[in-house]
């Protein structure tokens, strides 16, 4: 199966849209424009990899877009959308695309059948835009006045994603760097390279204007947020609470860190405490069950298994609905083993394998003073919450 990547190019400055913050990061229906983009190719089952093209100096920017997205480190663009593109086609080479779609990061709502069409088109053709006929009667116009119709038959809007053989659409960006073409088909006809059309879809707008961003909100069903209607943001919370007793053993899995212990902990699983309480929370907050109901103690398959495993299958159920984790927070409850020494890794593997940054992740611990089940030392409880963004 030939493996397509995708160039998403943000590095615009997005001058006609005014001043303030560049477009693509300015939110749509209470998230990211940029990341809206990229999630309809990191959801789409024909996509092997995502590489975003930005302006360096909008970096906290972007940081702040992708959060919990899994990317590599986005590439600088130059100082024309061409070279823009050469940079992130060259920053693919690494990894040895057969395709490669160019989508413009403010077309946020294309949709899952578009890029399957222009994926399948290049079964065919070398190179294939997505596009929708002209409708509209087309006028000729000098001075003002109409001096002529223009027949809109075979006329079509281009849009992106926009599909190519890699090795052609590298070749033809190097072939025609100095040529300042802002279209990637273009860039591919200039190079003789034949460009099929598939079917767009209307809904698939660039965002260029304020009034694009109201169309866009409508669209999804909203209006955009005013001094007399704030936004208001989706954002949930979750709680999660999971207890495991005490058994023969020498360590204990806690946050995804062993640490040596005189007692195990005894569960189906490696009865990671912190990581059951956290992909409870998790799961709570996207409404979706509970740990139990994904992973059925009476399973085998789940037998000793790592839970991080859980704890990764949650995450990936708030990323198939568009959403993000914002920040988790863990609590372990007992007497012994002493949590201090190991907080500061047990929160950096919670980072790495949520992929937040460490400010984002916090773990904490706490006794009964003598009290209880965790007082008599008898087993270890966690409570967690975690924050969503939808």
């Amino acid at each position: 199966m030939a493996a397509c990547y995708v160039l998403i190019v943000a590095a615009g400055s997005g001058e006609r849209f005014g001043p303030g913050l560049p477009k693509q990061y300015r939110t749509l229906g209470g998230i990211p424009i940029l990341r809206r983009s990229i999630r309809a190719f990191l959801d789409h089952p024909g996509i092997a990899g995502i590489q975003v093209v930005i302006n360096p100096a909008h970096r906290p920017h972007y940081d702040a877009a992708v959060g919990g997205l899994a990317l590599p480190p986005p590439v600088a663009g130059g100082a024309t959308r061409q070279q823009t593109t050469l940079n992130g086609l060259l920053a693919l080479q690494a990894s040895a695309p057969d395709l490669v779609l160019i989508h413009d990061a403010v077309r946020p709502l294309v949709d899952a059948a578009t890029i399957t069409r222009v994926i399948d088109a290049l079964g065919r053709h070398r190179g294939a835009v997505a596009a929708v006929p002209v409708v509209d009667t087309l006028k000729r116009a000098a001075d003002g006045l109409v001096v002529g119709t223009v027949d809109r038959a075979d006329l079509w809007h281009a849009q992106t994603p926009q599909g190519f053989r890699y090795a052609d659409i590298l070749a033809a960006h190097r072939a025609g760097a100095a040529a300042g073409l802002t279209d990637d088909a273009a860039v591919a006809e200039q190079a003789g390279i034949a460009v099929a059309v598939v079917l767009g879809h209307a809904d698939n707008l660039k965002i260029t204007t304020e009034a694009d961003l109201d169309r866009a909100e409508r669209m999804l069903g909203g209006s955009r947020p005013s001094p007399a209607r704030p936004a208001l943001p989706d954002l949930r919370v979750g709680n999660g609470f999971d207890v495991h007793r005490f058994g023969p053993g020498d360590q204990v899995t806690l946050c995804g860190v062993s640490i040596p212990h005189d007692a195990g902990l005894l569960g189906h699983s490696d009865a990671d405490v912190g990581l059951h309480a956290l992909t409870d929370a998790i799961l709570g907050a996207i409404g979706d069950g509970d740990i139990g109901q994904h992973f059925p103690p009476t399973d085998p398959r789940w037998r000793g298994a790592d839970s991080t495993v859980f704890l990764a299958h949650a995450a990936s159920l708030v990323a198939a609905r568009g959403g993000h984790i914002a920040h988790v927070d863990v609590t372990l409850i007992c007497e012994r083993p002493k949590i201090g020494p190991h907080r500061l890794r047990m929160k950096a593997r919670l980072a790495e394998l949520l992929a937040l940054p460490a400010d984002r992740v916090s773990v904490k611990a706490t006794t009964t003073e003598g009290l209880g089940f965790t007082g008599r030392r008898e087993g270890i409880a966690a409570q967690a919450t975690a924050t969503i963004g939808l």
